[in-house]
């Protein structure tokens, strides 16, 4: 059992006792200190927060919790119940509310669940903004409105609606192209939110859709983080079906990624880069990813005349470089889609759009757009230490050791070697230290990963 508390919101496995798990005390006490945190950020009025979740088992009883956490504040409430990831985000600006809180753990099992924290923008909130709302967690001193004062819930059931009409309205997605291409797709909605947001958008967009677990009851029929491993089912279903494509997302809908024709993995690095493509080839300009997502991207920005920048590991540190080198598109390897012509947030719904735009226009198969991509191949190691170890001190000798290399310490330590590179960055929650390495082939991927693992083993010793 787990309880995790960081800067982004609060997230851990249902049941057990508090403080070690995400127990409904728990999720009141985070509750009430975001709260608190809105009401001191709008002293002149009672706020709005807007508030979905994903469709795992525990969602009604946390967004129960926290929704009448907020109304009991003094702080009116705007339920969208099921909903996804980005929907939310969005609804937050679309209604100009003072926040947003979705209930999701994204890609972890049933068994999680998690609160995530917006601003007015729609918008996750940043390290100094979280660590305001950790610290009120810690006092555990709130004030609640008397009976007079109390909010309000309302319920907005368009949401999802309103999302999927935006994205149809965005203008480098080609509706006609689309459907003109008569495409024949197999979805993968893990039972959870994607199964009522991206079929409808799919019809809309004139692509037939055989749905594959899309009934949002939360029961995960494999585990809900969108790789290979998990994917068998929908591998069968593409080339049973004579799809031209698959496509799967994870329970919130912020990541996304392919399959081929032939049910092979498009790659969830490479989701980012063909929209990026896409993109580019319209609006030319900046992108941005974070330090661990693939250089393909760096190639296809360089090869459209345009800068590529990377960020710390984070979408609130995508989207801050992304808002100051003026990005026309960006997001992270996991599948993460951040395009700002519609929201500062990674978006599923609007990366599905822009694909099947550039699939149409390209006149190719899934396949075939692939290998039109420099090949990058990745491996993720970890490294375990003892608790008090100085993990900062070890990264530090690596950064001595590599020194005439081209390093990146924004997070961690990236060294970038010329035809491959590796990160090293701590976990926030665990006494390791992650390793991302990628290069041309799987086995030099693989054997730099191993290397790093044995340096730093070395290290950790002297």
């Amino acid at each position: 059992m787990t309880l995790i508390k960081s800067i982004s919101g609060i997230r851990g496995t249902i049941g057990g006792s508090p403080g070690q798990n995400l127990t409904p005390v728990d999720a009141v006490s985070f509750a009430a200190a975001y709260g608190t945190f809105i009401q001191e950020a709008c002293p002149q009025k009672k706020p709005t927060v807007v508030v979905g979740r994903d469709a795992r088992i525990s969602g009604p009883m946390i967004q129960s919790l926290v929704m009448q956490t907020l109304v009991g504040l003094g702080i009116h409430v705007i339920d969208l119940d099921l909903s996804t990831t980005p929907t939310v985000e969005m609804t937050v600006t679309k209604l100009q509310a003072d926040g947003g809180i979705i209930l999701t753990a994204s890609h972890n099992p049933k068994q999680w669940n998690a609160l995530k924290l917006l601003n007015a923008n729609g918008e996750f909130l940043d390290g100094d903004d979280g660590q305001k709302i950790l610290e009120l967690v810690a006092k555990n001193q709130f004030t609640f409105a008397p009976v007079d004062q109390l909010g309000e819930i309302t319920s907005y059931h368009t949401a999802i609606d309103e999302h999927i009409d935006a994205v149809l309205a965005h203008p480098l997605v080609n509706v006609s192209a689309i459907r003109k291409a008569n495409f024949r797709v197999v979805f993968d909605g893990v039972n959870s939110v994607g199964g009522i947001s991206i079929p409808p958008l799919l019809e809309q967009l004139g692509v037939e859709c055989i749905p594959l677990y899309c009934d949002p009851t939360g029961h995960f029929p494999h585990n809900p983080e969108p790789l290979k491993e998990h994917l068998g089912d929908l591998a069968a279903a593409v080339v049973e079906q004579n799809a031209q494509l698959g496509i799967v997302v994870d329970p919130d809908v912020d990541r996304l990624a392919f399959m081929d024709e032939n049910g092979a993995m498009f790659g969830e690095e490479y989701t980012l880069v063909a929209v990026a493509d896409y993109v580019l080839q319209q609006t030319p300009g900046n992108t941005v990813s974070n330090l661990s997502s693939t250089r393909a991207l760096r190639d296809v920005t360089v090869q459209h005349g345009g800068q590529y920048f990377a960020s710390a590991v984070g979408e609130v540190n995508v989207v801050k470089k992304m808002k100051e080198v003026q990005a026309v598109i960006g997001g992270e390897g996991n599948g993460g889609i951040i395009d700002p012509n519609l929201h500062y947030g990674r978006d599923a719904l609007v990366g599905v759009a822009l694909f099947l735009t550039h699939l149409a226009a390209k006149h190719v198969s899934v396949s075939t757009l692939k290998k039109q991509y420099p090949a990058y191949f990745m491996s993720k190691q970890k490294i375990d230490l003892a608790p008090t170890m100085d993990v900062d001190g070890l990264l530090r000798k690596i950064e001595d050791k590599y020194s005439t290399e081209e390093l990146t310490t924004i997070d961690g330590v990236k060294i970038d070697f010329t035809e491959e590179w590796v990160h090293l960055r701590k976990s926030n929650t665990e006494p390791i230290i992650r390793i991302y390495t990628e290069a041309k082939t799987q086995q030099k991927a693989d054997d730099l990963a191993e290397r790093f693992v044995k340096e730093l083993s070395d290290l950790s010793c002297t």
